[in-house]
C-alpha cells in the first residue's frame, strides 16, 4: 500500500509530496477546497498546518486527502 512519507505546502494551495513508492511531485489542493468540507484551507495561515495524516496528509480539523487520490493527480516538480 502507497502512503505518504513527506509533505510540504507550497504557494498556491499546491502541496510537494514524497511518496512510499519513491515518486515526488506536486499535488493541486485547490479543486477539493470547493467542497464546503474543504473552505478553511483557504486560509492561508491553516492551508500551511498541513502534516501526514495516517497514510496520506490532513489539517488539524479532520481534512484530510487519502494517498491514492494523491497519487492518482500527482504532478511533476517543476525545475
Amino acid at each position: 500500500m502507497n502512503k505518504v512519507v513527506s509533505v510540504k505546502p507550497l504557494d498556491g494551495k499546491i502541496v510537494a509530496v514524497v511518496l512510499s513508492d519513491g515518486r515526488s511531485g506536486i499535488f493541486d489542493v485547490a479543486p477539493y477546497i470547493k467542497s464546503d468540507f474543504f473552505q478553511r484551507l483557504n486560509e492561508e495561515a491553516y492551508f500551511r498546518q498541513v502534516s501526514l495524516f495516517f497514510t496520506g496528509i490532513g489539517w488539524p480539523e479532520g481534512q484530510d486527502l487519502g494517498p491514492d487520490t494523491i497519487a492518482a493527480e500527482l504532478q511533476p516538480m517543476s525545475e
